[in-house]
């Protein structure tokens, strides 16, 4: 199995298995079917509302002798109302408490956006903290601090430019060991990718085929989906594979790892297989003539005011 190695030495396993948008009736038969299959790394969070049905899953399989829980790479991310230093235990032990887990592998803040505590969704302005009573560095510092009581072998960020990669890093003196972000053909981010593996961060890749199953939820008309453009389906044709095989093995070719989220077992079970689809030169070469820096999750849901919009989010 494909691994990346995290600056402290810690492997994490290349291919996961996303949870976002996985019902609770579904993810539980998700979950046993990819440890099954041989994933060993699965992507939780507490805003997708399926934490425990993924901890009966998990506690499931290590009953039934699947998988030893020191086999497995189980990451979760703190949500935006839990920002403040006193709130970032505690929602870590209740994320350990769904999953039926005693630490996680990996734990990612969400979003650099702060909500008031108890709020899931933003309805209004008044739902939002600005980050200047809630600085992304105090709650990083907490994050450190649950990791060196090891609840967390790992921490990092996820949705972060490299500028608020290197606010949290400078004030710290510690750089985050993985940056989870949206990353597809469409989307590359090849600068924002070198930074992170220059400065020793992994980079994990969400929404790989380009997220078609989010259209509605983010209010989007896609035009061509990814998954059915021409290039990448010549691409799969060209090694009898599917577009969904060829843009995760892209994505592992880049040196990231990549989560690609499914219910289905036998598409779980192709998912698993593009571990050993390698791509060639000229497939790279014409898939990164793709980029268009099409953010499929643009964050728009969080411009709801004058405290965050595209510019402040993303630095760019």
């Amino acid at each position: 199995m494909k691994t990346l190695e995290l600056d402290s030495g810690t492997r994490m396993p290349a291919l996961g298995l996303g949870t976002w948008k996985s019902e609770p009736d579904e993810v539980y038969t998700a979950v046993r079917a990819a440890i099954e299959i041989g994933y060993r790394h699965i992507d939780c969070a507490a805003i997708y509302q399926n934490e425990e049905e993924v901890g009966r899953a998990l506690a499931d399989a290590f009953r039934a002798g699947d998988a030893a829980r020191e086999e497995m790479w189980i990451t979760s991310k703190l949500w935006n109302d839990s920002h403040a230093s006193e709130h970032v235990r505690p929602a870590l032990e209740t994320s350990l408490k769904k999953l039926q887990l005693d630490y996680l592998d990996l734990y990612l803040i969400h979003w650099p956006v702060a909500l008031r505590h108890g709020i899931e969704l933003p309805r209004g302005p008044e739902d939002f903290r600005p980050l200047s009573e809630v600085p992304l560095e105090s709650t990083w510092e907490a994050m450190l601090n649950v990791s060196k009581q090891a609840l967390a072998r790992e921490v990092g960020v996820s949705n972060f430019s490299k500028r608020k990669i290197e606010q949290v890093r400078d004030a710290s003196g510690q750089t985050p060991a993985v940056n989870q972000i949206e990353l597809h053909p469409y989307l590359q981010q090849d600068a924002l990718v070198a930074a992170c593996q220059d400065a020793g961060i992994a980079v994990t890749a969400y929404s790989p085929l380009g997220s078609p199953d989010s259209a509605a939820m983010m209010g989007r008309d896609d035009d061509v989906l990814l998954t059915e453009h021409p290039t990448i389906m010549q691409i799969a044709e060209s090694h009898g594979a599917t577009s969904g095989q060829v843009l995760i093995a892209w994505a592992l070719a880049r040196g990231t790892s990549v989560i690609p989220k499914s219910v289905n077992p036998e598409r779980i079970a192709e998912n698993w297989a593009a571990r050993d689809l390698s791509l060639n030169t000229a497939d790279m070469t014409a898939i990164a003539a793709l980029d268009r820096h099409q953010r499929k999750v643009d964050g728009r849901f969080w411009f709801l005011g004058e405290t965050y919009s595209p510019q402040t989010l993303w630095d760019e």
